[in-house]
């Protein structure tokens, strides 16, 4: 991710090695999202003012404590982390659609970095909502009040790794592919595909229907090594979990194949297929 993570926190290298099938939080990401919690709020603001609904409070921060290990995070105050409202933006008339999105009434066909993705050639015009686990991350817009935080000043790359801990004992990963705009009254946070949100939470979730609670951690990794790109990611998958597996040791550091997920065993420090 960012920097040599060789130095960074082992909970980054857990992280990235996680297991998707097991989907548990690792004792140590757990102890990182408990520490955040306690914290009550961040100490380092990348930028603040931000709102998890379109009501008050607007105390909810881009946070850089821990950028010093490569991850960008939000947190509000008084322990609060995210919720997850849901984005069905993208590609439509996906064939994984289960008509879940049809609820949504501020739907788009587009989103932030599809000509990337398009540009892959993978046989994808853009992200599916449905297959592609994503989170809207960063916030652009130009109405009168309206706060603008672009991750990239902080190292996020576009399309690049985000990880999830949903706030009930499981961890799924996805990418960086949305914008917060300003279509709504006011700068929101929170939000990710329908595909992550399904997921963190089961189908109780829909378009007009996410997790209104703010226990969602989001871990955005900076760095050029955070970003799959053309090859690094299964752009053509049939479904969320067949994405979401091949984004299975993207960057992850090892000592040895014990630190790595699954199949995967440790060449020249990383972890890689064999």
């Amino acid at each position: 991710m960012h920097l040599p993570l060789t130095t960074a926190l082992p909970l980054i290298v857990s992280l990235l090695t996680l297991q998707v099938q097991a989907r548990d939080v690792p004792a140590n990401i757990q102890t990182l999202y408990n520490n955040i919690k306690r914290s009550g709020s961040c100490t380092k603001v990348l930028k603040s003012g931000f709102y998890a609904k379109d009501d008050p409070p607007n105390t909810f921060s881009y946070c850089g404590d821990h950028i010093g290990e490569g991850v960008v995070y939000l947190q509000g105050t008084g322990g609060a982390l995210a919720d997850m409202d849901i984005d069905c933006d993208g590609l439509q008339n996906s064939p994984a659609s289960d008509g879940r999105c049809g609820s949504s009434t501020d739907t788009q066909s587009h989103t932030s970095f599809e000509d990337t993705v398009k540009s892959y050639n993978k046989g994808v015009d853009g992200l599916d909502a449905y297959i592609h686990p994503y989170v809207v991350f960063g916030n652009v817009g130009s109405n009168p009040g309206f706060v603008n935080y672009d991750p990239r000043a902080n190292g996020v790359h576009e399309l690049g790794l985000i990880a999830v801990v949903c706030g009930n004992g499981k961890m799924f990963y996805g990418i960086w592919g949305d914008e917060n705009g300003d279509d709504g009254p006011r700068a929101v946070i929170g939000e990710a595909s329908i595909s992550m949100a399904t997921l963190c939470f089961g189908n109780v979730v829909n378009g007009n229907n996410g997790h209104d609670e703010t226990d969602v951690l989001y871990l955005a990794f900076t760095g050029a090594d955070a970003v799959p790109g053309k090859d690094g990611a299964k752009w053509n998958a049939k479904n969320a979990v067949e994405f979401e597996e091949s984004l299975k040791g993207l960057g992850a550091t090892c000592s040895t194949g014990d630190d790595c997920a699954d199949d995967l065993v440790c060449k020249s420090g990383k972890c890689a297929k064999p």
